[in-house]
Formats: structure tokens, C-alpha cells, sequence
């Protein structure tokens, strides 16, 4: 069966029910403009020679491949700038969801009682588990949408513009298979998996988490035997990720270590960083306003290794200590003078 018809069986689906108010890729309209491109099809004529090379795997240089950007301005239009808007909704609606069914299964005393009143009493353990299969069925159909029209794009033009496209996708902080609650999501139900909760065992099958590797990674399968692997070092004291933050440019690091990067105390929080601090790794300025803090994946550490974890949890308090006695001793001296 072709992607095309895959995705929209896959739509029609038993999730539509869950996510009748999130965005998709409009995969067949996609097409659609992409077979309508009269002007590309007047260069596929001209480029015979280019498109041999290109299908026998051989090296293209750039200027041998039609940009696109001026002699094709209804795809450069109609195409990138909904793809790019159909992204962007459905990585704002997949964390929304994220967001929300995570917080009622971290929730604890009278914030968790009144979450499950909402829920009509319902067994929220099944509904969760059958919500988060959902969420990451939808982010994952739509992240291999959105890699094979991009794909279809720069083969019908003999163009880069489509990878060029995700590296723009990148930037911007919406390429839906590197979203930290996607990680969330899999620390979630790896967490599920070790409690032995059976309704979960068969989609936490996708998610594993190796720590007995050169370093500790979360890999996640994906069809046609795709695996991603997702690091869950702390750049900045290499070890496993503590207490962790996703900063908003993607990458991880331990609350104690971002604070430290972010030039803030511990007890102040990331929040209270400047504007102008930069992520450690990419350099990004104005990454922890929105940093996300992953408490699933800081209960999985917890639960698979608990005394690195307790280990963790000491130093981080005694650190948090120091920091706040210091603080306190300069605020001091400064009212008083001496």
C-alpha cells in the first residue's frame, strides 16, 4: 500500500475521534500542487541528463539542480508556506495534548483528585495510555508525511529546497519528531511498562532506554525500520540527565547544569534567566524562558536507577543550600553595609 493511502486510511481512523480539532499535512492537496507545476514540468525536459544522475545515486552539484526560487513562485507560495503552517499547528496542538495528558498523570494530592473529577471517573490509567498511543501515532504519521512530500518536492524540481525546508524547521523549533514531549511521551510509557501495566506493554514496545551503551539514549522505532535515537547526556557534566530541562532549541540538560549555563541560582529557576543567555550547545539565545521541565523522564531515572538518582537528588540539594546561603549573605551585607 502507497504512503497516500496509508495515511489517509490512517485519518479516517479511530483517532479521528481524539484529534478532530488538531491539524494534519494536507499530504494529497500537497501533491496536487506539486503535479500542477507547469513550469517544472517544462524543466524536467530540459533536465533529462540531471535526473539520470540523480537516480542512479551519482553526485549533483547545486548548480546543476533548479532552486526553484524564481522561476517557480507558485510552489515556493502555496507549497512551503502551508507546509510550514500545518507544522507549526500540529506541533502546537501535539504538545497542548502532551502537555495536558502528562500533567494529569504527574499530578499528585488534591491537583491529581480534581484532574480525575474532570475525567468523569473514568480509569484514567487506560484512557492515558490510549491517548498517549494516539498522540504519538498522530506526530509520527505526520513527521513521515511531511519527509516524503519534501522528498516528492526536490525530485520533481531536482532541487535541495525541501531539505533546506527542514534545516528552516529546525529553526524554528517545530521539526515534530525532535519535540521534547515526544521524549516525554516514551518516558511515559516506559514508566507505564515497568509498573507492569499490560495495556501499554505492546506501543511501549516503539520506546527502550539503554543506559548500559557509550551513552544513556532513548530510542524510539519507527516504520520501515527507522529508529531514532534520542541522547539523554548532559552536555554539560556528561552524565545522565538530572532533574531535566528541554530548552526550547531541543536539547537537554540537568536543572543544576542549565541554571549554572544560564548564570541563575538553582532555587530561581530557569524562568529568571536572561533573554540574552545562550544554550551551552547550539548557542541560541532566549532558549529558557519556555524550557520544558521533563518530569516523566526524571521519574523513569528514578525508578531505573535509584541510587544514581538519590545520589543526584543529595548533591543537588546541598548545592541548592550553598547557592541560597550565599545569596542570602550578599543581601545581607548589602542592607547592612558590612
Amino acid at each position: 500500500m502507497k504512503f497516500g493511502e496509508t495515511f489517509t486510511e490512517y485519518l479516517h481512523g479511530d483517532q479521528e475521534r481524539f484529534l478532530d480539532k488538531c491539524s494534519h499535512v494536507e499530504y494529497k492537496r500537497l501533491k496536487k500542487v506539486l503535479k500542477s507545476c507547469r513550469t517544472c514540468k517544462g524543466l524536467h525536459d530540459s533536465a533529462c541528463k540531471t535526473e539520470q544522475q540523480w537516480d542512479e545515486g551519482k553526485d549533483i552539484s547545486e548548480s546543476q539542480l533548479c532552486q526553484c526560487q524564481s522561476s517557480c513562485q507558485l510552489c515556493d507560495h502555496m507549497f512551503f508556506s502551508e507546509l510550514m503552517k500545518e507544522a507549526s499547528d500540529i506541533a502546537g496542538c501535539f504538545s497542548s495534548r502532551a502537555r495536558h495528558l502528562l500533567h494529569l498523570h504527574v499530578a499528585s494530592g488534591m491537583q491529581r483528585y480534581v484532574l480525575r473529577i474532570r475525567q468523569c471517573f473514568k480509569n484514567d490509567q487506560t484512557a492515558m495510555i490510549e491517548e498517549g498511543r494516539v498522540l504519538i501515532e498522530y506526530i509520527i504519521m505526520n513527521a513521515i508525511a511531511i519527509r516524503k512530500i519534501l522528498k516528492k518536492y526536490d525530485k520533481v524540481h531536482k532541487s535541495v529546497n525541501g531539505k533546506n525546508f527542514k534545516s528552516k524547521m529546525r529553526a524554528e523549533h517545530i521539526e515534530l519528531l525532535q519535540s521534547p514531549w515526544l521524549i516525554e511521551l516514551g518516558a511515559f510509557y516506559l514508566n507505564f511498562n515497568g509498573l507492569n501495566c499490560g495495556a501499554s506493554s505492546e506501543f511501549s514496545g516503539h520506546f527502550s532506554f539503554d543506559f548500559n551503551a557509550s551513552r544513556p539514549v532513548m530510542t524510539l522505532a519507527l516504520p520501515s525500520s527507522i529508529k531514532l535515537e534520542y541522547d539523554l547526556t548532559c552536555a554539560v557534566c556528561l552524565d545522565l540527565v538530572f532533574n531535566p530541562y528541554a530548552l526550547s532549541c531541543g536539547h537537554l540538560f540537568c536543572k543544576l547544569c542549565a541554571c549554572s549555563a544560564a548564570s541563575v541560582m538553582v532555587f530561581e529557576g530557569l524562568k529568571s534567566a536572561s533573554p540574552d543567555s545562550k544554550c551551552p550547545i547550539c548557542r541560541e539565545a532566549g532558549v529558557y524562558a519556555k524550557a520544558v521541565h521533563m518530569l516523566e523522564l526524571d521519574l523513569l531515572v528514578k525508578r531505573r536507577f535509584k541510587e544514581y538518582w538519590k545520589e543526584r537528588l543529595i548533591a543537588e540539594r546541598a548545592e541548592m543550600v550553598k547557592q541560597s546561603k550565599e545569596y542570602w549573605d550578599l543581601q545581607t551585607i548589602s542592607a547592612v553595609g558590612y
